[in-house]
């Protein structure tokens, strides 16, 4: 796999969503409304709401959570939710995906036009921003007691696509849409999964000075403490 700094930019990614669990969740409890109300509450029958849970297991979220949230989907009152993704420029050519479910387009899109004004950027076209990135499915495994070259056969076996690793993790790349089933095979292989998401993995990073740099972390940090934004990704070397 070419290119550890890769898995900088998602270590820090991932460093701001751990501090925000709760924001995991909501976004999670949005997916279950929406799952419902398209396809019904049993996840027998409703392959979306199926993958949402799994998901919501990955996070390790409460089953109250999840139960409250089925029948949430059933009032007449609940509204409806729109999966967005916003592509954005950053400083010096940097390309920032903002992953956002909301209820109101309209607050969201107001809120991006405040963060543009306030830290700098401009938000872009569709698909400028996006063709920098592919669509993966990361999962990570506490590299003590594991031995890799097992680990690396058994993964791949079970689906995934490359194999790489950091200090501490070792970092397993999967189909966008096999992240949860390559996860549940590894698991039955006897390893503890410490982590899996669905993340867009920059395909070329852009190297930026520390000014630069800095100014692009205030404009996610901004992005980030909106209410309806879920998820951040950037093409940013992180590495010094």
């Amino acid at each position: 796999m070419a290119g550890h700094s890769k898995w900088a930019n998602i270590k820090h990614q991932k460093a701001k969503a751990d501090a925000k669990k709760g924001k995991l969740f909501s976004r999670i409890s949005k997916e279950v409304i929406v799952a419902v109300k398209l396809g019904g509450p049993d996840p027998g029958t409703n392959a979306r709401l199926r993958l949402v849970l799994q998901k919501a297991k990955a996070a390790n979220m409460p089953g109250e959570n999840i139960e409250r949230n089925i029948k949430k989907a059933s009032s007449a009152e609940q509204g409806d939710y729109d999966d967005i993704t916003y592509e954005l420029y950053g400083h010096g050519g940097v390309g920032i995906i903002c992953q956002a479910m909301t209820d109101n387009k309209n607050r969201m899109a107001s809120d991006l036009r405040i963060a543009t004004n306030k830290r700098g950027g401009t938000i872009a076209t569709p698909g400028a921003v996006l063709f920098q990135f592919d669509k993966k499915g990361i999962i990570q495994i506490a590299k003590e007691g594991v031995d890799p070259d097992r680990l690396f056969e058994e993964v791949l076996e079970a689906g995934a696509e490359e194999f790489d690793e950091n200090e501490s993790m070792f970092v397993i790349v999967t189909p966008f849409d096999s992240l949860y089933s390559v996860k549940e095979r590894i698991e039955q292989l006897g390893y503890k999964c410490e982590e899996a998401t669905q993340e867009m993995v920059p395909k070329v990073l852009v190297d930026c000075n520390q000014e630069t740099r800095e100014k692009n972390l205030a404009l996610i940090e901004w992005l980030e403490g909106i209410d309806d934004v879920d998820a951040i990704f950037h093409n940013m070397n992180m590495e010094e």
